[in-house]
């Protein structure tokens, strides 16, 4: 379940079965990589929770879950996505990051 060296984005997907939406296994390791492995580091001042970012703690890379289908009902299925260093600092105005 953890992530990949060669892994740098991964997007959920919502299926329709049976007439009921769900989530589909990516997004389920989603949340599973956000509750159990990843770091929460910051969440965005301007979109609150909808972008929160997070380090790997295996090897320092930082990650953003976001939802990029935000018009949907609950939010739409997540987004966890690779940002460089600098680009995790000037998003999130983070001091220090190392």
């Amino acid at each position: 379940m953890h992530l990949k060296p060669d892994e740098n984005d991964l997007v959920g997907r919502w299926i329709e079965t049976d007439h009921q939406v769900g989530r589909d296994p990516v997004c389920e390791r989603i949340e599973w990589l956000v509750a159990n492995h990843l770091e929460e580091v910051a969440v965005s001042d301007q979109w609150g929770a909808w972008e929160t970012l997070y380090r790997d703690p295996d090897d320092g890379r930082f990650w953003e879950r976001t939802y990029p289908q935000g018009e949907l009902q609950g939010g739409g299925p997540p987004r966890l996505a690779v940002l460089s260093e600098e680009q995790a600092r000037q998003k999130y105005d983070v001091k220090g990051i190392q």
